[in-house]
């Protein structure tokens, strides 16, 4: 199929983007890297009236240190993620992540902010910002806000982000003294969208679980804190007693869907292999850090 007509603009500036997407509403998308929206278009699951192309805004652009965060900016391809030293040293989870989304075709072409925006319930890139408590920076008519990962995430494909507003960048929080990062997805076929996955963060002291974060993925409506499993690990030492113990109560914490990738049942009893594996990874991990 063919995408239906549309309107199609290419501003030069971030503040004429702005002003289009006030301008038109609801009946323009922003267009970045293209990967999701291209296809919806051509199969006519979206139609859009105005198709407002943000590629060549730089100011969107790049990876930089900026005290004790990592600024990703929206339109900042996952190949550049990938290949980035930043990413490596500073923010290991999102580096560990990268290789999972889609095939080096889409991470060519695909970028950070558009996956983050989009807020694919299966996408890694949302789960990983989650678990790593970022900073979404958005910008619109009334000026630049920053949002915090825990409250941007509300539903199926929505989040706290405004109609006309645009994401302007991310920052997440550089690695700390004391943290170790683990990630881990279960799909068809690499490549694939994840049947399953968990994002952890996990901060120690004296090897017992001063906090941590697990976000779900790939199960939910939407990215997912395991609340009741960090909960019962916080100031505990890992084992498999504690291991066996935390994973029965994630039934408390996750309320999986049926669809293609797998039904309800499935889902919940990888989200528990997954949660094991992850928990053990982290804790030895810790050890190489």
């Amino acid at each position: 199929m063919k995408a239906a007509k549309f309107k199609y603009i290419r501003p030069s500036s971030l503040d004429e983007a702005i002003n289009l997407l006030s301008d038109f509403g609801e009946e323009a998308r922003i267009l970045a890297g293209g990967q999701s929206l291209l296809p919806t278009l051509n199969m006519r699951l979206s139609q859009p009236k105005v198709l407002i192309d943000i590629n060549r805004l730089d100011e969107l652009q790049g990876i930089s240190h900026e005290g004790k965060h990592i600024r990703i900016g929206a339109l900042t391809r996952h190949v550049d993620i990938a290949e980035s030293d930043l990413i490596t040293e500073n923010i290991p989870l999102i580096s560990e992540a990268i290789e999972y989304v889609a095939h080096v075709a889409v991470r060519n072409r695909g970028t950070f902010g558009g996956s983050v925006a989009l807020a694919d319930p299966a996408a890694e890139m949302p789960a990983c910002t989650l678990a790593l408590q970022g900073t979404l920076v958005v910008e619109g008519p009334n000026g630049r806000r920053q949002i915090r990962a825990d409250d941007f995430f509300h539903d199926l494909y929505e989040t706290a982000r405004a109609p006309e507003e645009i994401l302007v960048e991310v920052q997440l929080p550089i690695r700390r003294s004391g943290e170790s990062f683990a990630f881990m997805e279960l799909s068809r076929r690499k490549g694939d969208y994840a049947m399953a996955g968990l994002a952890c963060k996990a901060t120690f002291q004296d090897n017992r679980f001063l906090s941590v974060r697990l976000v779900y993925f790939g199960t939910e409506l939407k990215p997912t804190l395991g609340e009741n499993v960090m909960s019962q690990l916080e100031g505990r030492e890992w084992s498999e007693t504690l291991a066996e113990k935390v994973i029965a109560s994630l039934e408390d914490d996750l309320d999986p869907v049926d669809n293609l990738q797998g039904s309800a049942a499935m889902k919940l009893h990888l989200q528990k292999v997954l949660t094991k594996r992850t928990l053990a990874e982290v804790v030895q991990r810790l050890g190489n850090v």
